[in-house]
């Protein structure tokens, strides 16, 4: 399950509850999730955490405190009558501290934003997500204020105590108390309950508590950091998530031997993922931005420089090249381009609503163009989504709309479209050749 590419974070579920009612009165709804964990069956998700931690290769990032899976072999209280099962959650919800669009609350939501790190909205990119998923909490909280020092207690020849954290994202506007509240309750409770030690950065145990409206999940990370990090060391303000490239990717099925052009490449995550996933397609990227340019080569040279390291020979390179360009005036050959996949921008942190008006029929024209008729294919992903409607209805007889697929950009609720090129020629500005 770590190979999967368009899956954010893992966990390992304890227990999934469908429909869990909490109590109208705070204490006693925070009391219900403390008591909540002497009751869950802790004992095979733990197993399956830390078989998880002896397979995978160790973060050098923790240096200090390496995941030993011994350190695991202290007593587990057995009380597990479920089996833990794994699960695998494609977070579509951005850290806003890394990325993307510009993060705006949808109002009337109950949303709390704080530095947290896992988060749930599962599925694969590919699947429809527009309800108002946007609402989230993200806020990372042990039972700092239960801690002491000494807590954690180990007999004479146990493996040292585990420390832990827990990691509470909540949505929807019926609860009576905050995330960061149910995470220090739940929290005290885990600690009491293993006498494990709280410790927010070097912790060897992540427990979630996801609850979204009645439905709470209780697992166990499997994941340190987001999957979506895996090709881009140099991150631009709108960097895409590579995870969300992959489902961008899939949708338009590429075949060996297709040429497959992002012309907004930005620092270059679409292709880059399209290189590594497809390396029997011919990917170019290009972008009118220099900055953006020069961070993209150098996210391709680090690619290089790891694949190098696993042959430890010479690297073979990548089917891809970088290029600056005007997105309105592409120096490729009419009908050369068998897909076009791009993130657009969304007007919010790069360009401006107002330009976008002019800017998304001139793309969609130029686009339209280099594309093969017929055949070609283009997936787009914009948040402005108004104006990217008025635009195709401009170019109806160049692009026709295929499916449309609701993301969720850093909470911002945008959609990938598939597009489909017609037969219909398209007019050339200039000719190149």
């Amino acid at each position: 399950v770590h190979r999967l590419r368009s899956v954010d974070n893992l966990f390992v579920v304890v227990q999934e509850f469908k429909d869990y009612q909490f109590k109208e009165n705070k204490e006693d709804a925070l009391k219900d999730l403390e008591d909540l964990v002497k009751k869950l069956p802790w004992t095979d998700p733990l197993k399956v955490w830390e078989l998880n931690n002896s397979l995978k290769k160790k973060k050098t990032k923790r240096k200090k405190h390496n995941l030993q899976s011994t350190a695991s072999r202290e007593k587990l209280n057995d009380d597990g009558e479920e089996e833990g099962r794994d699960q695998k959650d494609a977070s579509k919800q951005e850290d806003c501290a890394q990325n993307t669009a510009g993060v705006e609350p949808v109002s009337g939501q109950d949303t709390e934003k704080t530095q947290g790190v896992a988060s749930r909205n599962g599925g694969e990119e590919e699947e429809e997500d527009n309800e108002q998923s946007d609402a989230k909490d993200e806020l990372q909280a042990g039972s700092g204020s239960e801690t002491k020092a000494g807590d954690g207690k180990t007999s004479e020849g146990e493996a040292k105590v585990l420390k832990f954290r827990v990691t509470c994202n909540r949505a929807g506007d019926k609860h009576s108390f905050t995330s960061n509240e149910a995470a220090r309750d739940f929290g005290g409770a885990v600690q009491e309950h293993f006498q494990w030690k709280a410790d927010m950065t070097n912790f060897d145990v992540e427990v979630l508590l996801n609850i979204h409206n009645n439905e709470v999940v209780v697992g166990i990370a499997l994941t340190e950091e987001s999957l979506h990090r895996r090709n881009i060391t140099h991150f631009g303000p709108t960097t895409l998530r590579s995870t969300l490239a992959y489902g961008m990717l899939r949708l338009c099925d590429p075949q060996p031997t297709d040429i497959i052009v992002d012309p907004m490449c930005g620092t270059g995550a679409i292709p880059i993922e399209g290189a590594t996933e497809w390396p029997s397609c011919y990917h170019i990227a290009g972008d009118n931005n220099p900055q953006a340019v020069k961070r993209a080569a150098n996210n391709i040279c680090s690619l290089l420089k790891k694949n190098e390291n696993k042959e430890s020979s010479t690297s073979l390179g990548i089917p891809l090249d970088i290029v600056q360009w005007d997105i309105c005036n592409l120096p490729l050959r009419t009908g050369s381009v068998d897909i076009i996949v791009s993130d657009m921008p969304f007007g919010k942190r790069i360009g401006s609503k107002k330009k976008n008006w002019d800017l998304y029929p001139a793309c969609l024209m130029e686009m339209g163009r280099i594309c093969t008729p017929g055949t070609g294919r283009a997936v787009l992903l914009t948040q402005d989504k108004k104006c990217f409607a008025k635009a195709l209805s401009r170019m109806g007889h160049i692009w026709r709309k295929g499916q449309t697929v609701w993301v969720n950009v850093g909470g911002l609720h945008a959609a990938v479209y598939l597009l489909k090129r017609t037969w219909e020629r398209a007019e050339e500005k200039r000719s190149f050749w």
